[in-house]
């Protein structure tokens, strides 16, 4: 435990040594100015640049009153560093002015003592800020272990998201971009035989780490179930099953989460589908024309059983499909009809995804509205081939 005694008057400095080492805290540096405390803390004799090295000192006894710059006035001055500002700083001070004193506290110092010093009230004071110094290191330390956690753990989930396709008659890729270290959305894909894909995008309720958990859930049984059932209302149905018996206790907080999921049959050229509570998807055809793929049943996770019915579109040659999350749609300014047209006019090309249009157009936070929901896009190339019908199998 290293404290930092800073006074003008040589008396005083070794009346406040003595006091501390009776008390058995020996580890003491004395300096007689401002511009000397700051040499000690790292920074430049007038207090200014960065701090050069990490320091040592636990505590100042900081004198109030000292030529050429008072106690005040360095307390402020240490207060805009960052790596100095938990120190706690003890004002020493013959003032009794009480709006002096309110002066000094809200500059940064955490308590004060008075002269001529009571040594009962000074190792009070000192022993009282040692003890708060202690527990906010010890919370510093807990939240920089639990941000790194945090950091760890978002690492693994985007480990999870499936990387893009590109065979000849189709091709899927993602723009993802989560509001937090961990996040609520989950994009997947599974090539499933036969020319066919599935494909699902999800955005669970909420955010942090209790949605991250559940997106995690979902992405741990995902494979077996799309590949087990694969037609989309028995997909969702099994997923609303199996979130289901997670049991969440908690009746404050309803957790669920939107889903649309799709199976693109390349040879047959059709879209099987289920939109449960999602964004609307877009289908663009090779005519110039927009399919909505709309909501059929309600989110998944609402009810213990969930009534989803399959919708089915064909297609010709080319085309694409935009799968986004309700990010997308709030990084944009209006009403939802707005937006959604918005999207529609603007997610329209030759139907292969402008990565670096897509990123200007929605993920580029420069602008002045702050992000709060995470925001992914699934972008679905249906590319020209021989396609073949039903009565040729």
């Amino acid at each position: 435990m290293k404290i930092l005694i800073v006074d003008d008057n040589p008396t005083n400095i070794i009346i406040v040594r003595e006091i501390l080492k009776k008390e058995d805290y020996r580890n003491t540096v004395a300096v007689s100015s401002a511009f000397e405390m700051f040499q000690q803390l790292g920074l430049d004799h007038t207090g200014q640049g960065a701090v050069t090295a990490p320091t040592d000192i636990d505590l100042i006894l900081l004198d109030m009153m000292m030529p050429e710059m008072d106690g005040i006035e360095a307390c402020r001055i240490v207060q805009q560093y960052e790596e100095l500002k938990d120190i706690p700083i003890i004002m020493v001070t013959a003032v009794g002015d009480s709006k002096k004193l309110a002066e000094a506290l809200d500059a940064g110092a955490v308590d004060y003592v008075t002269k001529p010093i009571n040594k009962v009230e000074l190792m009070a004071r000192i022993r009282l800020a040692l003890r708060l110094k202690q527990e906010k290191d010890w919370h510093k330390e807990r939240d920089q272990r639990l941000q790194e956690e945090l950091k760890l753990a978002g690492l693994v989930q985007n480990a999870v998201l499936s990387a893009p396709i590109d065979d000849p008659f189709f091709g899927v890729s993602a723009i993802y971009k989560p509001s937090f270290e961990l996040a609520g959305d989950l994009y997947a894909w599974y090539p499933l035989g036969e020319g066919r894909y599935g494909i699902i995008l999800l955005d669970m309720m909420g955010h942090g780490i209790s949605s991250s958990l559940f997106c995690m859930f979902i992405a741990s049984v995902l494979k077996d179930t799309v590949n087990t059932y694969v037609e989309p209302e028995k997909v969702i149905q099994e997923l609303n099953r199996r979130f289901s018996q997670l049991h969440i206790d908690s009746q404050l907080v309803q957790y669920y989460f939107t889903a649309i999921y799709l199976v693109v049959d390349t040879k047959f050229k059709r879209i099987d589908y289920v939109n449960a509570g999602h964004p609307p998807g877009l289908l663009y055809m090779k005519d110039g024309s927009v399919n909505m793929l709309g909501t059929g049943c309600p989110p998944v996770g609402l009810f213990d059983k969930i009534e989803a019915e399959t919708r089915s579109i064909t297609y010709e040659e080319e085309g694409h499909i935009v799968l986004y999350t309700d990010g997308l749609l709030e990084a944009v300014e209006g009403t939802q009809d707005d937006q959604i047209e918005y999207l529609v006019t603007n997610l329209a090309s030759n139907h292969r995804m402008d990565l670096q249009r897509m990123q200007e157009m929605f993920f580029d936070d420069s602008g002045p509205q702050e992000r709060e929901d995470d925001k992914c896009l699934v972008w679905i190339s249906l590319k020209k081939g021989e396609g073949r019908n039903e009565n040729q199998e």
